[in-house]
């Protein structure tokens, strides 16, 4: 048996607050140009929410009015927009990637959402919660093989005996630790800072998975890390799902697949291009894996970022699976 443990946090973590207001900003200036360039990072907390980064675009949202409607009308909003470096912008004219970088994707056969069992039970868990205190909140499962050894809820606004209950109606444990600090009432901005792009490995796979490192929210398709993760996440699918129904593997069912991607600045196709089925390596064919390729194959253009910067960027129905 494997020991694995996943954990997952809520939409009102201070981190995801933060992936929320910089994917709204990048939807709002792909409303008014589609072909806008964003690349944007927040930092919040304490009455204060910052924004900087780098934008090319016809539009002219109001950024302020956007952040207040999320946050409040008492938070002080400092934006440090500027246009995007004309070095970088030269190699993204003709079709190249905005970065380097390398990106992974994954699937199991596992769970029906093709991702890891302990992924799935902290992140399922978070969301039953969350349905009922949608506050600030934290859940951790730990598992070995199918067995469920500990859960662990931290949530807002909760009395520890409510919790429990409602905790242990969703899902069975050996051990559970409900607000093991104790119960707690002040989260969100007003009890710790947030950054955008610092929950990647929930935004991916969970810990047992390698991911490439790039952030995801905030980003248009020209940046890799987000729309390379994603055509990767839906290769892995796309090839576990052939395979199984082919009969392919030589093990038999498929279990799992990594991909690989990788990219250089300003080139518009991939440096590697690898897939690990069941611990076999082969090359990956038949994609359009330029930039532009993957907006049109993904349909990028018609996703609202802002809905994926919750509760993870993959197993969700998103075109990329």
């Amino acid at each position: 048996m494997s020991t694995k443990t996943a954990e997952f946090v809520s939409p009102k973590h201070p981190d995801k607050i933060c992936d929320f207001i910089a994917d709204s900003i990048l939807d709002a200036y792909l409303a008014g140009d589609k072909e806008s360039r964003v690349a944007i990072e927040v930092m919040g907390g304490h009455k204060l929410i910052t924004i900087n980064g780098e934008v090319t675009s016809h539009a002219k949202p109001d950024i302020e009015k956007l952040v207040q409607n999320i946050v409040g009308n008492d938070y002080k909003i400092i934006s440090n927009i500027v246009a995007q470096s004309p070095e970088i912008a030269h190699g993204v004219d003709t079709g190249g990637a905005g970065d380097q970088g390398i990106m992974k994707g994954y699937a199991t056969s596992e769970t029906p959402e093709f991702l890891p069992l302990e992924y799935v039970l902290a992140r399922d868990l978070c969301k039953k919660i969350y349905a009922v205190y949608p506050f600030d909140g934290k859940t951790q499962v730990t598992i070995d093989g199918e067995r469920i050894l500990t859960v662990v809820a931290s949530f807002q606004n909760t009395k520890n005996d409510e919790l429990l209950k409602l905790v242990k109606g969703i899902i069975k444990a050996d051990e559970y630790l409900i607000n093991p600090a104790g119960e707690w009432h002040l989260g969100g901005f007003d009890a710790d800072t947030g950054l955008s792009g610092r929950k990647l490995v929930i935004d991916n796979y969970g810990p047992e998975i390698p991911i490439g490192g790039g952030s995801f929210s905030g980003k248009d398709y020209t940046k890799v890390d987000r729309s390379g993760a994603y055509m990767a996440r839906r290769i892995a699918v796309e090839l576990l799902e052939k395979r199984n129904a082919l009969g392919r593997s030589p093990m038999g069912e498929a279990r799992e697949v990594y991909t690989k991607l990788a990219y250089a600045i300003g080139k518009s196709e991939p440096v590697m291009t690898v897939a690990v089925v069941d611990g076999i390596e082969e090359k990956i064919t038949g994609y359009d894996l330029s930039p532009k390729g993957i907006r049109e194959y993904l349909k990028l253009e018609q996703v609202r970022f802002a809905e994926t910067s919750s509760w993870g960027h993959f197993g969700r129905g998103f075109e990329w699976k």
